[in-house]
């Protein structure tokens, strides 16, 4: 396996900015990607990621701004010129070419020798597992066979970096999930910098070193998943990456390092200095249900259950808060024998519990009027 400085910057963008018109694509865009780095790009349809890799491919020019390549400015460099690999969609596999000349057409391309084009193929297609497809056209292959013939036909000529657009999105759950794998291994043995786009959180978390997400055409944050799950810096960010239940306060104040303020009938804490512009936000799994508050410094919301939807091992509980001006909808999971054991045949309100030091201060989302 390749030994890769993931701390080098391989490539600096720099104030990347998309227009169509009176339309922002992309709104100044500035961040700098990592030799070797898994990098994905996350964010709902229409937030800019797509947009962002193309231009990093070279498939559309920026309005303003600047890419460097180990330094070198490859702003308006044509796509062939850019030795970047490519993974499309929907695979772009020649459909009258075999699996052996689908992966080898970029070396017939660049005019490889015959003898060492064989030699390249064999070895490719033996680390991603397709010796025994061969001599198959993609019509033969599984979905995911078709998705390794697109990777070793991206990473045979050796790019500079891999840009994935989405690759799993025509995938069932059980293929994405065991080809999120297969492509993790790939990354890790070839040693390339992937720049992957997708708008399932799941898959960024669960594949990446670190995630970008975008929102309207800007950069709301980037940092390795845990950072970013932990600690996301708008509501936005908190809401998109995963579940949470976030409390808007009224009279906040700050004392000893602990932030205090008042939910309905509730006085919550969290750790962290104050603003007038907070909530405190809690991810479920850090909190527990009970039939009483839970003693001594916890912060403690009552609540009813509005719904259940289960899961098989788990369950997933809609909540919603009670005695409160305007309810707030939550969420918790916990285990179905659980559920079963101690809450199911149960109608009165429950108190949704959790530890001050499990709390998150983030601001409130800015008004599209503001």
């Amino acid at each position: 396996m390749p030994q890769i400085d993931k701390q080098s910057t391989q490539l600096s963008v720099l104030g990347i900015t998309k227009r169509y018109g009176d339309f922002t694509a992309l709104d100044r865009i500035s961040m700098e990607i990592r030799q070797g780095e898994f990098l994905a790009l996350l964010g709902p349809s229409g937030s800019g990621k797509s947009t962002f890799l193309n231009i990093l491919a070279g498939f559309e020019n920026a309005t303003d701004g600047k890419i460097l390549l180990g330094g070198g400015d490859v702003t308006s460099l044509p796509p062939e010129k850019r030795n970047f690999g490519m993974v499309f969609q929907g695979y772009a596999l020649f459909p009258h070419l075999t699996v052996t000349q689908n992966i080898a057409f970029p070396l017939r391309v660049r005019k490889v020798a015959a003898a060492e084009q064989a030699q390249r193929v064999k070895e490719i297609i033996d680390r991603v597992g397709l010796a025994a497809h061969s001599d198959k056209y993609p019509r033969q292959l599984s979905g995911g066979q078709q998705q390794r013939v697109a990777l070793a036909r991206a990473l045979i000529f050796s790019p500079t970096m891999l840009l994935l657009d989405e690759p799993f999105s025509a995938l069932d759950k059980n293929l994405r999930e065991q080809l999120q794998f297969e492509v993790s291994r790939i990354h890790r043995e070839f040693g390339k910098t992937f720049v992957f786009v997708t708008h399932d959180q799941s898959e960024a978390l669960s594949m990446a070193d670190r995630v970008a997400i975008f929102e309207g055409g800007k950069l709301q944050q980037l940092g390795a998943p845990k950072e970013i799950y932990s600690k996301p810096k708008s509501e936005f960010v908190a809401r998109f990456l995963g579940r949470i239940n976030i409390f808007p306060l009224k009279n906040i104040r700050s004392e000893a390092g602990t932030v205090h303020g008042a939910f309905g009938d509730s006085l919550l804490r969290a750790s962290g200095s104050a603003t007038d512009n907070c909530q405190i936000a809690v991810r479920p799994e850090h909190t527990t249900l009970s039939s009483a508050p839970v003693p001594g410094d916890h912060n403690n919301v009552r609540v009813t259950i509005r719904g259940v939807a289960y899961h098989g091992a788990t369950v997933a509980l809609d909540l919603l808060s009670a005695h409160t001006a305007s309810p707030q909808v939550l969420s918790l999971s916990m285990s179905a024998d659980v559920w079963q054991r101690d809450y199911h045949l149960k109608s009165q309100d429950f108190w949704l519990s959790w530890a001050p030091e499990a709390g998150l201060l983030i601001p409130y989302a800015r008004s599209t009027n503001s």
